[in-house]
C-alpha cells in the first residue's frame, strides 16, 4: 500500500453520510448525476447545486448545448471533461470551454449567458461530459456586478504524487502548497484527485468547513469506516478535523473524485429557478431585474 501525505495528527474526520445521487436529465435529454438540489437535500452550505452530466454521445451535427438564460446571487463553475462548449454572455465574456477547460462565472446582481456546442465539436460529434456546480454569494457580495474567469487546462496546477499514485488538479483553493489562480468571494476549494490502486492518502480540508467527495469513476475507501463510496456517490464529512482520510484497493482501475471543501455561510436563501437570493422580497426584485432588461441582452 502507498502511503502519500500521511498526517502524524488524529483530526481525521468521521463520515456523515454517503448517498446516491439522483440521476434525471436536462435541456437536450442530457443524462444528468444530480447531488443536490433534491427533495430532502436543497444544498449542503455553501454549495448550491452539484450537477455531473453526461457522458453522452452525439453524432455530428447532433450536439446543441443550453441556450441564452439568466442567472444572480451565485457562482457557477463548469469544469469540462469531455468536448467542447463556448460561453458568451450580456457583459461581453466569451470563451471557448474545452475538456480540462474551467469557467468560474460570478452571477452577482444579474447577467444573461449560453453555454452552446462550438461549431468544431458540433461538426465533429463526440462525447460531452462535465461539471456544474454552484456556490453561493455571501449576503454582502450578492450584488456584485457579474464577473467571469476562464482558467484553461493548461495553466490548472497539477500535484504529482509520489511512487505514481496518481495527481491533484487544484481547481480552487489550495493544498499542499499549491494554489489555485481562481478568485472566490468566500472560502472555497475544489480539487480533481485521480488514484491508482493501493494508495493511502490524507487530504488537508480547514477545520470548520463543509467537506464532500463525489466519485467520478472507480471505488474509494474511508479510512476509520468499513464502507466504500463508488461511481456516483457523495460522501458528506463532519466538521471537526483537518484531514479527509481516503484509499484504494487493489482494483486494476484508477479512482477519480471531486473534493469540495467550503465555509459555510449559514444565511437565508431563497430560490427561483436560475435566481438565487436571501429573500423572496429580493428574488422578485431579480425577476423584474430581468424582465426590464436590467441583465443586458444575448
Amino acid at each position: 500500500m502507498k502511503e502519500i501525505m500521511r498526517s502524524m495528527h488524529n483530526s481525521r474526520r468521521k463520515i456523515t453520510e454517503i448517498f446516491d445521487c439522483l440521476e434525471t436529465t436536462e435541456g437536450d435529454n442530457v443524462p444528468v448525476t444530480r447531488a443536490f438540489p433534491v427533495a430532502g437535500r436543497m444544498q449542503i452550505d455553501p454549495f448550491l447545486l452539484f450537477d455531473h452530466f453526461g457522458p453522452i454521445y452525439y453524432h455530428p451535427e447532433e450536439a446543441t448545448g443550453v441556450p441564452a438564460h439568466p442567472h444572480c446571487g451565485f457562482e457557477a463553475i463548469t469544469f469540462m471533461l469531455n468536448g467542447e462548449i463556448e460561453h458568451r454572455d450580456s457583459f461581453g465574456g466569451q470563451a471557448n470551454i474545452r475538456s480540462g477547460d474551467v469557467q468560474w462565472m460570478t452571477t452577482g446582481s444579474g447577467l444573461i449567458h449560453s453555454e452552446l456546442a462550438t461549431k468544431a465539436f458540433r461538426k465533429s460529434g463526440g462525447i460531452l461530459e462535465g461539471l456544474q456546480i454552484w456556490v453561493n454569494l455571501p449576503q454582502m457580495h450578492k450584488n456584485v456586478d457579474p464577473g467571469y474567469q476562464h482558467i484553461p487546462v493548461e495553466i490548472i496546477p497539477t500535484i504529482d504524487l509520489q511512487n505514481n499514485a496518481g495527481y491533484i488538479k487544484v481547481i480552487a483553493g489550495e493544498i499542499m502548497g499549491v494554489s489555485s489562480q481562481i478568485k472566490t468571494f468566500s472560502p472555497v476549494s475544489i480539487f480533481q484527485v485521480q488514484l491508482s490502486s493501493e494508495v493511502t492518502i490524507d487530504l488537508e480540508v480547514k477545520s470548520e468547513q463543509t467537506a464532500l467527495i463525489y466519485v467520478l469513476a472507480g471505488t474509494i475507501g474511508l479510512q476509520n469506516s468499513e464502507e466504500m463510496a463508488r461511481k456516483g456517490q457523495m460522501v458528506r464529512f463532519d466538521d471537526d478535523g483537518d484531514f479527509l482520510s481516503l484509499y484504494t484497493t487493489s482494483s486494476p482501475t484508477s479512482a477519480s473524485l471531486i473534493v469540495l471543501a467550503g465555509q459555510p455561510l449559514n444565511q437565508s436563501i431563497a430560490r427561483y429557478g436560475p435566481f438565487v437570493a436571501n429573500t423572496e422580497t429580493e428574488i422578485r426584485k431579480a425577476v423584474l431585474s430581468y424582465q426590464s432588461g436590467k441583465m443586458g441582452q444575448l
